[in-house]
């Protein structure tokens, strides 16, 4: 029977790797072998890059697993969605081969977002498991019980409060086990960003209440702590990388320092970094990046995304295309929307690619 369900499982994970970059699908099946510990123990082995005390856990939180899988998919499109009027925008990270925790590559401030982002990302992912009764390890926050007072008055505390503070210890535990392996310059920046993007979530855990009394007249107030749409610690953190601080290491190789005396030492909430950028321009797996042969580009802007920036000046292709549309939209009494097909023709441009790959 074990060989059997092992047979089975193996086939839709093969069946999963076809239709899923390879690294994310990994973590989207985790915890499909339910209470198997042989299941579970093959399952964690085989996820690319994890270092023993990730393996622990992934043993050990089966449940936790397949949030963080959720977790994965939600950073790396929040990723993309930042980064997609630049030159490097994420596609490399969803198409690697490597652990999109801790993986290698990028050496540079692309870097540091990611770090951070997908260390957010596992704290959102773990405390919102917790809240909706997923994770048999944690629940709503127990320290929100009680009566409490804020600026407007006294309320009491109900509902289901984010467990933001399982959220990040389990982050803590799981990202930065790969780092703490090591004690190089490269380990310290990747704590920091961590650190960083678990601090982002937290920022911006808001109280929500609920008014009770006559017409709403808030003579009694229930309240919860809740987090925000992920999309706002995306922002931030985009903002963070567009202001990370450049850094090199200590002579006692125990911290870091600005390299450039002109700026502000970092806090606790910056994004830092070692290494320039590189251009991106082409394909290059060592820095991770894709090139920029074959993106979409705006012919008509002056910014990151316009063909002239987009295309690293190689130039680019334009193709016409047709798509139908929803029109002329009326809306009819009552209640009822009524719209056209129409036929729009656009014209697409794309980047070329490098003289040297242009036949290939």
């Amino acid at each position: 029977k074990m060989s059997l369900l092992l047979e089975l499982w193996l086939s839709g994970l093969l069946l999963l790797f076809w239709v899923t970059p390879p690294v994310i699908s990994s973590w989207w099946y985790m915890g499909a072998a339910g209470g198997s510990s042989a299941l579970r123990r093959v399952m964690c082995d085989n996820v690319p890059g994890l270092v023993s005390r990730q393996r622990q856990l992934c043993q050990r939180h089966p449940e936790a697993m397949r949030a963080i899988g959720l977790g994965v998919a939600e950073w790396t499109a929040e990723c993309q969605h930042q980064f997609r009027r630049h030159r490097w925008n994420c596609d490399a990270l969803v198409h690697s081969q490597r652990s999109l925790f801790g993986g290698r590559g990028l050496r540079s401030r692309e870097s540091a977002f990611v770090y951070a982002i997908s260390s957010a990302g596992v704290v959102f992912a773990i405390t919102r498991a917790c809240s909706q009764g997923e994770l048999k390890s944690c629940s709503c926050d127990p320290t929100k019980k009680g009566s409490s007072k804020d600026d407007n008055g006294h309320f009491d505390w109900g509902g289901c409060s984010d467990n933001i503070h399982y959220g990040i210890k389990f982050a803590r535990a799981f990202v930065d086990a790969k780092e703490k392996k090591g004690k190089d310059a490269r380990a310290l920046i990747n704590l920091h960003n961590n650190r960083a993007g678990r601090k982002a979530v937290k920022r911006f855990l808001k109280q929500e209440c609920k008014c009770h009394g006559v017409s709403g007249s808030c003579t009694l107030r229930t309240c919860w702590l809740a987090m925000a749409d992920f999309r706002k610690t995306g922002d931030y953190l985009w903002k963070k990388y567009s202001g990370a601080i450049q850094v090199i290491m200590n002579q006692d190789s125990t911290g870091f320092t600005v390299a450039n005396k002109r700026f502000k030492k970092p806090t606790k909430s910056d994004l830092v970094y070692f290494e320039n950028s590189p251009d991106y321009c082409v394909r290059d797996r060592d820095v991770g990046s894709l090139g920029t042969a074959g993106r979409v580009c705006n012919q008509s802007s002056r910014g990151m995304d316009s063909c002239e920036v987009m295309c690293c000046g190689r130039g680019h292709d334009t193709s016409r295309i047709s798509r139908m549309n929803k029109c002329e939209c009326k809306f009819h009494w009552c209640c009822a929307v009524h719209c056209q097909d129409c036929l729009e023709v656009l014209d697409v441009h794309t980047c070329k690619a490098p003289a040297e790959s242009a036949g290939t």
